[in-house]
Protein backbone atom coordinates (compact mmCIF):
# COMPACT_ATOMS: atom_id res chain seq x y z
CA UNK A 1 0.00 0.00 0.00
CA UNK A 2 1.43 3.20 -0.92
CA UNK A 3 2.45 5.83 1.59
CA UNK A 4 -0.28 8.29 2.43
CA UNK A 5 0.69 12.22 2.19
CA UNK A 6 -2.43 13.86 2.75
CA UNK A 7 -6.08 12.59 4.47
CA UNK A 8 -9.21 15.37 4.16
CA UNK A 9 -11.98 14.20 6.06
CA UNK A 10 -14.98 15.76 6.32
CA UNK A 11 -13.17 19.27 5.43
CA UNK A 12 -15.18 22.14 4.31
CA UNK A 13 -14.13 25.68 3.07
CA UNK A 14 -15.20 29.34 3.81
CA UNK A 15 -15.00 31.61 0.31
CA UNK A 16 -16.64 34.81 1.78
CA UNK A 17 -20.22 34.27 2.79
CA UNK A 18 -20.19 30.30 0.79
CA UNK A 19 -19.12 27.07 2.40
CA UNK A 20 -17.35 24.68 0.03
CA UNK A 21 -17.44 21.01 0.83
CA UNK A 22 -17.60 18.77 2.62
CA UNK A 23 -14.36 17.12 1.06
CA UNK A 24 -13.28 13.34 2.12
CA UNK A 25 -10.31 12.50 0.06
CA UNK A 26 -6.59 10.90 0.40
CA UNK A 27 -3.38 11.72 -1.41
CA UNK A 28 -0.66 9.19 -1.74
CA UNK A 29 3.05 8.84 -2.91
CA UNK A 30 2.83 8.25 -6.66
CA UNK A 31 -1.11 9.14 -7.49
CA UNK A 32 -2.24 10.13 -10.45
CA UNK A 33 -5.44 12.04 -9.93
CA UNK A 34 -7.66 13.64 -12.43
CA UNK A 35 -10.24 16.27 -10.30
CA UNK A 36 -13.05 17.55 -13.01
CA UNK A 37 -16.62 18.96 -12.60
CA UNK A 38 -18.30 21.90 -13.88
CA UNK A 39 -17.39 25.85 -13.00
CA UNK A 40 -17.79 26.26 -9.07
CA UNK A 41 -17.46 22.51 -8.38
CA UNK A 42 -14.54 22.53 -5.71
CA UNK A 43 -11.80 21.35 -8.17
CA UNK A 44 -9.55 24.58 -7.06
CA UNK A 45 -10.72 24.99 -3.89
CA UNK A 46 -9.84 20.94 -3.23
CA UNK A 47 -6.42 21.87 -4.94
CA UNK A 48 -6.10 24.69 -2.12
CA UNK A 49 -6.94 22.63 0.78
CA UNK A 50 -4.40 20.01 -0.66
CA UNK A 51 -1.49 22.60 -1.09
CA UNK A 52 -1.78 24.49 2.35
CA UNK A 53 -2.82 27.04 1.08
CA UNK A 54 -6.50 27.42 2.13
CA UNK A 55 -7.53 26.61 5.86
CA UNK A 56 -10.00 24.16 6.65
CA UNK A 57 -13.52 25.41 8.34
CA UNK A 58 -14.47 22.30 9.50
CA UNK A 59 -13.86 18.97 9.34
CA UNK A 60 -10.07 17.63 10.03
CA UNK A 61 -6.83 17.65 7.39
CA UNK A 62 -3.29 15.64 7.93
CA UNK A 63 0.04 15.19 6.18
CA UNK A 64 2.18 12.78 6.96
CA UNK A 65 5.78 14.23 6.30
CA UNK A 66 9.12 13.61 7.19
CA UNK A 67 7.70 10.22 8.88
CA UNK A 68 5.45 11.59 10.99
CA UNK A 69 1.39 13.32 11.17
CA UNK A 70 1.43 16.90 10.87
CA UNK A 71 -2.13 19.21 10.80
CA UNK A 72 0.02 22.26 10.06
CA UNK A 73 0.72 23.04 6.33
CA UNK A 74 3.53 24.91 6.27
CA UNK A 75 5.87 21.80 5.06
CA UNK A 76 2.93 21.38 3.02
CA UNK A 77 3.70 24.28 1.04
CA UNK A 78 6.95 23.07 -0.31
CA UNK A 79 6.25 19.25 -0.11
CA UNK A 80 2.99 19.40 -2.58
CA UNK A 81 3.51 22.13 -4.69
CA UNK A 82 1.30 23.96 -6.80
CA UNK A 83 0.83 25.43 -10.40
CA UNK A 84 -2.13 27.39 -10.58
CA UNK A 85 -3.76 30.61 -12.42
CA UNK A 86 -3.53 32.64 -8.99
CA UNK A 87 -0.08 32.05 -8.44
CA UNK A 88 0.77 33.41 -12.16
CA UNK A 89 -1.67 35.98 -11.05
CA UNK A 90 0.74 36.94 -8.18
CA UNK A 91 3.81 37.57 -10.26
CA UNK A 92 1.91 39.41 -12.88
CA UNK A 93 0.86 41.96 -10.38
CA UNK A 94 4.32 42.88 -8.70
CA UNK A 95 5.53 46.23 -10.06
CA UNK A 96 9.33 45.39 -10.10
CA UNK A 97 10.73 43.13 -12.56
CA UNK A 98 11.61 39.44 -11.60
CA UNK A 99 13.32 37.42 -14.21
CA UNK A 100 12.66 33.76 -14.41
CA UNK A 101 15.57 33.05 -12.74
CA UNK A 102 14.82 34.75 -10.16
CA UNK A 103 11.61 33.06 -9.89
CA UNK A 104 12.98 29.74 -10.05
CA UNK A 105 15.45 30.55 -7.26
CA UNK A 106 12.79 31.91 -4.85
CA UNK A 107 11.62 28.33 -4.91
CA UNK A 108 13.99 26.85 -3.98
CA UNK A 109 14.46 28.91 -0.97
CA UNK A 110 10.70 28.25 -0.45
CA UNK A 111 9.50 31.51 -1.13
CA UNK A 112 8.01 34.28 -3.67
CA UNK A 113 10.63 36.56 -4.13
CA UNK A 114 14.67 35.98 -4.21
CA UNK A 115 15.68 37.19 -1.26
CA UNK A 116 19.37 35.07 -1.11
CA UNK A 117 22.53 35.13 -3.40
CA UNK A 118 22.14 31.06 -4.10
CA UNK A 119 24.41 29.20 -2.85
CA UNK A 120 25.73 25.70 -5.27
CA UNK A 121 23.05 23.69 -4.40
CA UNK A 122 20.76 25.94 -5.58
CA UNK A 123 22.30 26.75 -8.68
CA UNK A 124 22.55 22.65 -9.46
CA UNK A 125 19.30 22.45 -8.78
CA UNK A 126 18.38 25.46 -11.64
CA UNK A 127 20.87 24.08 -13.65
CA UNK A 128 18.96 20.39 -13.87
CA UNK A 129 15.25 21.71 -13.94
CA UNK A 130 16.53 24.42 -16.41
CA UNK A 131 17.50 21.10 -18.62
CA UNK A 132 14.61 19.48 -17.97
CA UNK A 133 11.89 22.01 -18.79
CA UNK A 134 13.49 23.73 -21.66
CA UNK A 135 13.47 27.02 -20.20
CA UNK A 136 16.90 28.17 -20.86
CA UNK A 137 15.92 31.01 -23.45
CA UNK A 138 13.58 32.49 -21.14
CA UNK A 139 16.13 32.65 -17.56
CA UNK A 140 16.87 36.52 -18.21
CA UNK A 141 13.10 37.51 -19.68
CA UNK A 142 11.09 39.24 -16.95
CA UNK A 143 8.05 36.86 -16.01
CA UNK A 144 5.47 39.66 -16.83
CA UNK A 145 6.87 40.05 -20.35
CA UNK A 146 6.19 35.91 -21.28
CA UNK A 147 3.47 34.57 -23.00
CA UNK A 148 0.48 32.73 -21.09
CA UNK A 149 2.20 29.59 -22.24
CA UNK A 150 5.30 30.18 -21.80
CA UNK A 151 4.37 31.60 -17.89
CA UNK A 152 3.04 28.27 -17.18
CA UNK A 153 6.35 26.33 -18.58
CA UNK A 154 8.23 28.54 -15.98
CA UNK A 155 5.55 27.82 -12.99
CA UNK A 156 6.14 24.19 -13.85
CA UNK A 157 9.78 24.49 -13.56
CA UNK A 158 9.38 26.62 -10.75
CA UNK A 159 7.10 24.13 -8.94
CA UNK A 160 10.22 21.36 -9.51
CA UNK A 161 12.76 23.31 -7.91
CA UNK A 162 12.10 22.01 -4.38
CA UNK A 163 12.16 18.51 -5.51
CA UNK A 164 8.27 18.27 -4.53
CA UNK A 165 6.17 15.05 -3.49
CA UNK A 166 3.36 16.00 -5.13
CA UNK A 167 2.29 18.46 -8.16
CA UNK A 168 -1.03 19.77 -8.07
CA UNK A 169 -1.80 21.72 -11.68
CA UNK A 170 -4.79 23.79 -12.07
CA UNK A 171 -6.20 23.67 -15.60
CA UNK A 172 -2.80 23.26 -16.14
CA UNK A 173 -2.96 22.22 -20.37
CA UNK A 174 -4.85 25.74 -20.90
CA UNK A 175 -3.12 28.05 -22.96
CA UNK A 176 -0.38 25.71 -24.15
CA UNK A 177 -0.15 25.08 -27.83
CA UNK A 178 -0.51 21.68 -28.82
CA UNK A 179 2.98 21.52 -29.41
CA UNK A 180 3.90 22.50 -25.91
CA UNK A 181 1.24 20.32 -24.57
CA UNK A 182 2.71 17.05 -26.06
CA UNK A 183 5.92 18.14 -24.65
CA UNK A 184 5.59 19.15 -21.16
CA UNK A 185 2.91 15.96 -20.99
CA UNK A 186 5.58 14.03 -21.48
CA UNK A 187 7.43 15.87 -19.20
CA UNK A 188 4.83 14.83 -16.64
CA UNK A 189 4.97 11.38 -17.47
CA UNK A 190 8.65 11.57 -16.53
CA UNK A 191 7.84 13.12 -13.02
CA UNK A 192 5.22 10.84 -11.99
CA UNK A 193 7.48 8.31 -12.99
CA UNK A 194 9.98 9.44 -10.19
CA UNK A 195 7.28 8.80 -7.49
CA UNK A 196 5.91 12.19 -7.79
CA UNK A 197 1.58 12.26 -7.12
CA UNK A 198 0.24 14.53 -9.82
CA UNK A 199 -3.36 16.15 -9.18
CA UNK A 200 -4.83 18.04 -12.45
CA UNK A 201 -7.99 19.91 -12.44
CA UNK A 202 -9.61 20.06 -15.60
CA UNK A 203 -12.02 20.57 -18.14
CA UNK A 204 -10.11 18.96 -20.55
CA UNK A 205 -9.91 15.60 -19.62
CA UNK A 206 -8.40 14.23 -23.05
CA UNK A 207 -5.32 16.28 -22.70
CA UNK A 208 -4.07 14.74 -19.84
CA UNK A 209 -0.80 13.34 -19.99
CA UNK A 210 -0.81 9.39 -20.69
CA UNK A 211 -0.74 8.23 -16.56
CA UNK A 212 -3.38 5.38 -14.70
CA UNK A 213 -5.19 8.22 -13.89
CA UNK A 214 -8.16 7.71 -11.00
CA UNK A 215 -11.02 10.43 -11.61
CA UNK A 216 -12.93 12.46 -9.03
CA UNK A 217 -15.55 14.14 -9.92
CA UNK A 218 -16.76 17.61 -8.02
CA UNK A 219 -20.27 19.30 -8.29
CA UNK A 220 -21.94 16.60 -9.89
CA UNK A 221 -22.58 15.79 -13.53
CA UNK A 222 -22.87 19.83 -14.57
CA UNK A 223 -25.45 21.84 -15.21
CA UNK A 224 -28.23 20.93 -18.09
CA UNK A 225 -27.67 22.82 -21.32
CA UNK A 226 -31.36 24.51 -22.53
CA UNK A 227 -32.63 24.30 -25.91
CA UNK A 228 -31.98 28.19 -25.46
CA UNK A 229 -28.84 27.76 -24.88
CA UNK A 230 -27.48 25.79 -27.85
CA UNK A 231 -25.62 27.36 -30.34
CA UNK A 232 -27.18 28.43 -33.78
CA UNK A 233 -24.37 28.55 -36.10
CA UNK A 234 -23.63 30.92 -38.59
CA UNK A 235 -22.84 29.93 -41.79
CA UNK A 236 -19.17 30.90 -43.20
CA UNK A 237 -19.44 32.88 -46.35
CA UNK A 238 -17.46 31.56 -48.97
CA UNK A 239 -16.27 35.31 -49.79
CA UNK A 240 -17.64 38.01 -47.28
CA UNK A 241 -18.41 41.09 -48.25
CA UNK A 242 -15.60 43.60 -47.41
CA UNK A 243 -16.78 47.03 -46.36
CA UNK A 244 -14.89 49.92 -44.85
CA UNK A 245 -11.56 49.11 -42.60
CA UNK A 246 -12.14 48.68 -39.08
CA UNK A 247 -8.54 48.75 -37.80
CA UNK A 248 -5.76 49.05 -39.62
CA UNK A 249 -1.51 48.37 -38.70
CA UNK A 250 0.85 49.60 -40.92
CA UNK A 251 4.68 48.66 -40.14
CA UNK A 252 3.97 48.40 -36.01
CA UNK A 253 6.46 46.76 -33.30
CA UNK A 254 5.85 46.18 -29.76
CA UNK A 255 8.06 46.27 -26.76
CA UNK A 256 6.96 45.13 -23.31
CA UNK A 257 9.82 45.56 -20.72
CA UNK A 258 12.49 45.74 -23.48
CA UNK A 259 11.26 42.89 -25.05
CA UNK A 260 10.45 42.80 -28.31
CA UNK A 261 7.24 41.01 -28.77
CA UNK A 262 5.71 41.96 -32.04
CA UNK A 263 6.49 43.04 -35.74
CA UNK A 264 7.15 44.97 -37.70
CA UNK A 265 3.47 43.87 -38.83
CA UNK A 266 1.11 45.27 -41.32
CA UNK A 267 -1.98 44.28 -41.28
CA UNK A 268 -6.12 45.80 -41.92
CA UNK A 269 -9.44 43.97 -40.07
CA UNK A 270 -12.28 44.78 -42.22
CA UNK A 271 -16.29 44.95 -41.52
CA UNK A 272 -17.24 41.70 -43.07
CA UNK A 273 -13.91 39.72 -41.46
CA UNK A 274 -13.81 37.87 -38.44
CA UNK A 275 -10.47 36.59 -37.12
CA UNK A 276 -8.99 32.90 -36.24
CA UNK A 277 -5.22 33.70 -34.99
CA UNK A 278 -2.96 31.09 -34.52
CA UNK A 279 0.91 30.46 -33.08
CA UNK A 280 2.90 28.85 -30.97
CA UNK A 281 3.61 29.88 -27.23
CA UNK A 282 5.08 32.98 -27.62
CA UNK A 283 4.19 34.14 -31.37
CA UNK A 284 3.10 37.64 -30.16
CA UNK A 285 -1.42 36.39 -30.41
CA UNK A 286 -1.85 38.21 -27.05
CA UNK A 287 0.06 41.12 -27.55
CA UNK A 288 -1.69 41.55 -31.06
CA UNK A 289 -5.06 41.36 -29.00
CA UNK A 290 -3.86 44.14 -26.85
CA UNK A 291 -2.42 46.41 -29.42
CA UNK A 292 -5.95 46.17 -31.27
CA UNK A 293 -7.71 47.09 -27.71
CA UNK A 294 -5.18 49.95 -26.91
CA UNK A 295 -3.89 48.16 -23.68
CA UNK A 296 -0.24 48.75 -25.83
CA UNK A 297 1.23 51.13 -28.52
CA UNK A 298 3.57 50.38 -31.35
CA UNK A 299 7.19 51.63 -31.01
CA UNK A 300 8.12 54.70 -32.68
CA UNK A 301 7.40 54.39 -37.14
CA UNK A 302 4.64 52.81 -36.33
CA UNK A 303 1.05 53.65 -36.70
CA UNK A 304 -2.54 51.49 -35.41
CA UNK A 305 -5.72 53.24 -36.68
CA UNK A 306 -9.31 52.66 -35.26
CA UNK A 307 -11.55 53.99 -37.94
CA UNK A 308 -14.48 53.20 -36.27
CA UNK A 309 -13.95 55.43 -33.16
CA UNK A 310 -15.32 59.09 -33.72
CA UNK A 311 -12.42 59.88 -30.95
CA UNK A 312 -9.67 57.27 -30.33
CA UNK A 313 -9.89 57.65 -26.47
CA UNK A 314 -8.88 54.88 -23.98
CA UNK A 315 -13.02 55.55 -22.61
CA UNK A 316 -14.13 55.09 -26.26
CA UNK A 317 -12.04 52.48 -26.77
CA UNK A 318 -13.24 50.16 -23.89
CA UNK A 319 -17.12 51.47 -24.51
CA UNK A 320 -16.51 49.90 -28.07
CA UNK A 321 -14.01 46.92 -27.75
CA UNK A 322 -14.49 43.70 -25.52
CA UNK A 323 -11.78 41.56 -24.76
CA UNK A 324 -11.07 38.24 -22.61
CA UNK A 325 -8.03 37.26 -21.69
CA UNK A 326 -5.22 36.27 -18.97
CA UNK A 327 -4.54 39.26 -18.16
CA UNK A 328 -7.81 40.81 -17.85
CA UNK A 329 -9.02 37.69 -15.56
CA UNK A 330 -6.25 38.56 -13.45
CA UNK A 331 -6.85 42.35 -13.27
CA UNK A 332 -10.55 41.13 -12.31
CA UNK A 333 -9.48 39.05 -9.43
CA UNK A 334 -10.55 41.85 -6.91
CA UNK A 335 -13.60 42.46 -4.14
CA UNK A 336 -16.03 43.64 -6.57
CA UNK A 337 -19.29 42.48 -6.86
CA UNK A 338 -20.22 39.96 -9.68
CA UNK A 339 -22.74 42.97 -11.46
CA UNK A 340 -20.28 45.36 -10.85
CA UNK A 341 -17.93 43.63 -13.06
CA UNK A 342 -20.28 42.98 -16.14
CA UNK A 343 -21.79 46.83 -15.74
CA UNK A 344 -18.64 48.46 -15.97
CA UNK A 345 -18.10 47.51 -19.55
CA UNK A 346 -20.92 50.29 -20.25
CA UNK A 347 -18.90 53.04 -18.96
CA UNK A 348 -14.78 51.70 -20.09
CA UNK A 349 -13.67 51.37 -16.49
CA UNK A 350 -13.03 48.22 -15.34
CA UNK A 351 -14.65 46.70 -11.42
CA UNK A 352 -16.27 49.96 -10.53
CA UNK A 353 -19.25 51.07 -12.66
CA UNK A 354 -20.86 54.31 -13.22
CA UNK A 355 -24.79 54.60 -12.34
CA UNK A 356 -26.39 52.34 -15.37
CA UNK A 357 -29.65 53.12 -16.84
CA UNK A 358 -32.69 50.78 -16.72
CA UNK A 359 -32.31 49.58 -20.03
CA UNK A 360 -28.85 48.95 -19.13
CA UNK A 361 -29.64 47.11 -15.74
CA UNK A 362 -31.75 44.81 -17.76
CA UNK A 363 -29.34 43.91 -20.41
CA UNK A 364 -27.06 43.23 -17.47
CA UNK A 365 -29.70 40.93 -15.70
CA UNK A 366 -30.09 39.20 -19.46
CA UNK A 367 -26.28 38.72 -20.33
CA UNK A 368 -26.02 37.27 -16.59
CA UNK A 369 -29.20 34.88 -17.10
CA UNK A 370 -27.75 34.21 -20.55
CA UNK A 371 -24.79 32.79 -19.39
CA UNK A 372 -25.66 31.71 -16.29
CA UNK A 373 -24.10 33.89 -13.82
CA UNK A 374 -27.77 35.40 -12.06
CA UNK A 375 -26.09 33.93 -8.67
CA UNK A 376 -22.88 35.63 -9.08
CA UNK A 377 -24.03 38.93 -9.74
CA UNK A 378 -23.91 39.68 -5.74
CA UNK A 379 -20.76 37.73 -5.42
CA UNK A 380 -17.55 38.76 -4.56
CA UNK A 381 -15.34 38.41 -7.76
CA UNK A 382 -12.47 37.40 -5.00
CA UNK A 383 -14.16 34.52 -3.86
CA UNK A 384 -15.14 32.83 -7.15
CA UNK A 385 -13.33 30.17 -8.78
CA UNK A 386 -11.55 30.62 -12.28
CA UNK A 387 -14.13 29.43 -14.11
CA UNK A 388 -17.10 31.52 -12.41
CA UNK A 389 -14.74 34.84 -13.11
CA UNK A 390 -14.05 33.73 -16.81
CA UNK A 391 -18.11 33.61 -17.27
CA UNK A 392 -18.07 37.05 -15.79
CA UNK A 393 -15.93 38.44 -17.84
CA UNK A 394 -17.40 37.06 -20.43
CA UNK A 395 -20.43 39.01 -19.94
CA UNK A 396 -19.02 42.09 -19.23
CA UNK A 397 -17.13 41.80 -23.11
CA UNK A 398 -20.42 41.23 -24.57
CA UNK A 399 -23.12 43.43 -22.44
CA UNK A 400 -22.57 46.63 -24.30
CA UNK A 401 -22.35 44.88 -27.55
CA UNK A 402 -19.15 46.17 -29.11
CA UNK A 403 -17.94 46.70 -32.36
CA UNK A 404 -14.83 44.44 -31.94
CA UNK A 405 -15.05 40.90 -29.48
CA UNK A 406 -11.48 39.47 -28.77
CA UNK A 407 -11.70 36.33 -27.19
CA UNK A 408 -8.09 36.19 -26.10
CA UNK A 409 -8.31 31.80 -25.30
CA UNK A 410 -11.34 33.09 -23.86
CA UNK A 411 -12.76 29.65 -23.38
CA UNK A 412 -10.00 29.00 -21.24
CA UNK A 413 -11.44 27.54 -17.78
CA UNK A 414 -15.06 27.15 -18.85
CA UNK A 415 -16.67 24.28 -18.94
CA UNK A 416 -18.76 22.87 -21.48
CA UNK A 417 -21.89 24.45 -20.64
CA UNK A 418 -20.58 27.94 -20.43
CA UNK A 419 -19.13 27.36 -23.80
CA UNK A 420 -22.08 26.53 -25.18
CA UNK A 421 -24.09 29.59 -23.21
CA UNK A 422 -21.13 31.90 -25.23
CA UNK A 423 -21.63 30.05 -28.54
CA UNK A 424 -25.18 30.50 -28.49
CA UNK A 425 -25.37 34.38 -27.85
CA UNK A 426 -22.70 35.10 -30.86
CA UNK A 427 -24.79 35.05 -33.70
CA UNK A 428 -26.87 37.90 -32.36
CA UNK A 429 -24.03 40.01 -31.55
CA UNK A 430 -22.57 39.28 -35.12
CA UNK A 431 -26.11 39.94 -37.17
CA UNK A 432 -26.08 43.38 -34.97
CA UNK A 433 -22.06 44.51 -36.25
CA UNK A 434 -19.86 42.72 -33.58
CA UNK A 435 -16.55 41.58 -35.54
CA UNK A 436 -14.80 38.35 -33.50
CA UNK A 437 -11.48 37.89 -33.16
CA UNK A 438 -10.86 34.90 -31.84
CA UNK A 439 -7.50 33.17 -30.26
CA UNK A 440 -6.78 30.05 -29.97
CA UNK A 441 -5.04 26.65 -29.82
CA UNK A 442 -7.66 24.27 -29.55
CA UNK A 443 -10.37 23.52 -32.75
CA UNK A 444 -12.86 23.22 -29.97
CA UNK A 445 -12.21 26.89 -28.86
CA UNK A 446 -13.04 27.94 -32.92
CA UNK A 447 -16.22 29.51 -32.38
CA UNK A 448 -18.39 29.37 -35.93
CA UNK A 449 -18.87 32.19 -38.63
CA UNK A 450 -14.80 33.03 -38.37
CA UNK A 451 -13.89 34.13 -41.94
CA UNK A 452 -10.54 34.99 -41.95
CA UNK A 453 -7.05 32.89 -40.36
CA UNK A 454 -4.12 35.06 -38.88
CA UNK A 455 -1.10 32.94 -37.82
CA UNK A 456 1.80 34.36 -36.26
CA UNK A 457 5.50 32.97 -35.40
CA UNK A 458 7.72 34.93 -33.48
CA UNK A 459 5.54 38.08 -33.91
CA UNK A 460 5.59 37.93 -37.79
CA UNK A 461 2.45 37.16 -39.85
CA UNK A 462 3.70 34.03 -41.69
CA UNK A 463 -0.11 33.44 -43.20
CA UNK A 464 -3.24 34.97 -43.68
CA UNK A 465 -5.94 33.66 -45.63
CA UNK A 466 -10.03 33.56 -46.41
CA UNK A 467 -11.56 31.26 -43.83
CA UNK A 468 -9.70 29.08 -41.42
CA UNK A 469 -7.47 26.09 -41.72
CA UNK A 470 -9.01 22.66 -40.64
CA UNK A 471 -6.52 22.23 -37.91
CA UNK A 472 -5.81 24.84 -35.15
Amino acid sequence: MSQVLVQLQEVTVRRGEQRVGPFTFELCVGDAWLLTGPNGGGKSTLLGLLAGTLSPASGERRYFLDGQWRTSAVRARRALATVSPDQEAWFLTRDWVQTVQDVLLAAWEGDTLRLWEPDAAALARLSEVVDLTGVAPLLQRDFRTLSHGQRRRVLLARALMPHPLALLLDEFTDGLSPAARAELGALLEQVAARGVALVLATHHPREAPALAWRTLELGGAGEATPEAARARRLPTPAAPVLGSPLVTLDQVSVYRNGHHALGPLSWQWREGQHWLVTGANGAGKSTLARLVAGDFFPARGGTVQRHFLPRDLLSERRRHIGIVGAELGIRGRRGWTGEQVIASAFGGTEGFAEPVTPEQQQRVEQVAADLGVLPLLARSADTLSQGQLGRLLLARAVVHRPRLLILDEGLNFLDRSAQRRLQALLPDLMAGGTHLMVIAHRDSDVVPGLTDHLQLEAGQVVGAQMKPLGRV
